[in-house]
């Protein structure tokens, strides 16, 4: 179950923010190997951001894997390669200005359902 929280200074409205989530979820999803409907999507728009010394559109991203092995360099290259494109075409964040990092994390790690997932 993937989860990708994603923060940017960018404000948004309903019509970006509806049209933004499903590019998301399948770029996601098609690159990890899960299926969309296990794709898990924060996003928190108009927050403050510098990144190297200017305030210009930005975003940072953090993906997390719950499950090991997921996460592959390939995998990470083709997501990051992925986003930050589709960022720059939605949102005009230029690819140099997002940042994302990646979270490999065993199940036991996280609760889902009112259990910890195995």
């Amino acid at each position: 179950m993937p989860l990708f929280n994603l923060s940017t200074n960018v404000k948004l409205d309903e019509a970006q923010i509806a049209s933004l989530f499903p590019e998301l979820v399948s770029c996601i999803a098609k690159n990890i190997g899960k299926p969309e409907y296990e794709v898990m999507i924060v996003l928190k728009e108009s927050v403050s951001i510098v990144f190297s010394g200017s305030t210009e559109a930005a975003a940072y991203g953090e993906l997390v894997s719950v499950g090991a092995g997921y996460l592959t360099p390939d995998a990470n290259q083709k997501i990051t390669s992925g986003l930050a494109e589709l960022l720059e075409a939605k949102l005009n964040i230029p690819k140099i200005r997002f940042f994302l990092k990646f979270f490999d994390s065993p199940g036991s790690m996280f609760g889902w359902n009112g259990n910890v997932m195995a």
